[in-house]
């Protein structure tokens, strides 16, 4: 599950919600989330949300991971701290590789390991051709991507079999 607060001020007073505190609600729907996941009936006391006698089902059989987007600084410790990926923002380059570098100090000082970790960088269909493609794959390998989204929307319009084409040919290229 991907999750992040958004960066549209309209969107939070079009809910009747305070722009400012959103990732600590965040946080605590992360909490919640994983207490429906988990457990038959249980009361929540938080901050943001109370919940009395609650349950869902059918719950999930196994974790659902949760992976955190964004770049603020206070995501990236909650990330750390509560996420079991991150998709980050930016390209393959330095400060992508520091955003990392900060995550894994974050999850070491929490005692918290990388591995089995994920993190999603983003590639690009439109503009690359094979060589362009392993190298930027590559690139975000070696600063600790472990999956890449393929967008294939920036290109001229196509079909469902021809997006499901691009990707494959992205794929091909970086195998």
């Amino acid at each position: 599950l991907g999750v992040g607060t958004g960066w549209n001020k309209t969107e939070y007073t079009a809910l009747n919600e305070n722009f400012h505190n959103r990732g600590k609600r965040q946080a605590e729907q992360v909490e919640l989330m994983r207490k429906l996941w988990t457990s038959d009936v249980f009361d929540y006391h938080g901050e943001y949300h109370t919940i009395e006698n609650a349950s869902i089902n059918p719950r999930p059989t196994q974790p659902v991971p949760i992976w955190f987007g964004g770049s603020a600084p206070a995501l990236l410790e909650r990330c750390a701290k509560l996420g079991d990926g991150f998709m980050p923002l930016g390209g393959a380059n330095d400060k992508s590789a520091a955003i990392l570098a900060e995550i894994g100090r974050i999850r070491e000082g929490a005692g918290l390991s990388m591995d089995g970790f994920g993190v999603q960088s983003q590639a690009q269909w439109a503009g690359g051709n094979p060589e362009r493609w392993r190298a930027h794959a590559s690139t975000w390998k070696d600063i600790g991507a472990t999956h890449i989204a393929v967008a294939t929307h920036q290109a001229e319009l196509t079909d469902v079999d021809g997006h499901l084409a691009r990707i494959a040919e992205y794929r091909d290229a970086t195998a």
